[in-house]
């Protein structure tokens, strides 16, 4: 195939949209992670009740207090116990 120099323009221009769209790849995934925690909950973020994030402080206080109420008999455990029954109960019949 033969190259003309009309092509080379054309060429160079394909060769940096295409390089432009791969890097724009990698930013997203990496702007996507931190920017989850701040989309609000009607609009599909992070519930209310969501742990928080690995390698956080707060995660840490998190399993330290899960741990804690995992090793606690289950009568004592409060509210995770009383939630349990209703979400067995049969469905009504028709």
């Amino acid at each position: 195939m033969l190259m003309r120099t009309r092509h080379i323009p054309v060429v160079t221009v394909l060769v940096l949209a295409s390089c432009a769209l791969g890097g724009c790849g990698t930013v997203n995934e990496k702007l996507s992670a931190g920017m989850a925690d701040y989309i609000p909950t009607w609009a599909g973020g992070l519930p209310s009740d969501a742990p928080p994030r690995q390698g956080t402080p707060e995660y840490d206080a998190f399993m330290k207090e899960r741990e804690r109420k995992r090793q606690l008999p289950a009568a004592e455990r409060g509210d995770d116990a009383n939630a349990a029954p209703a979400a067995t109960s049969p469905a009504p019949a028709r």
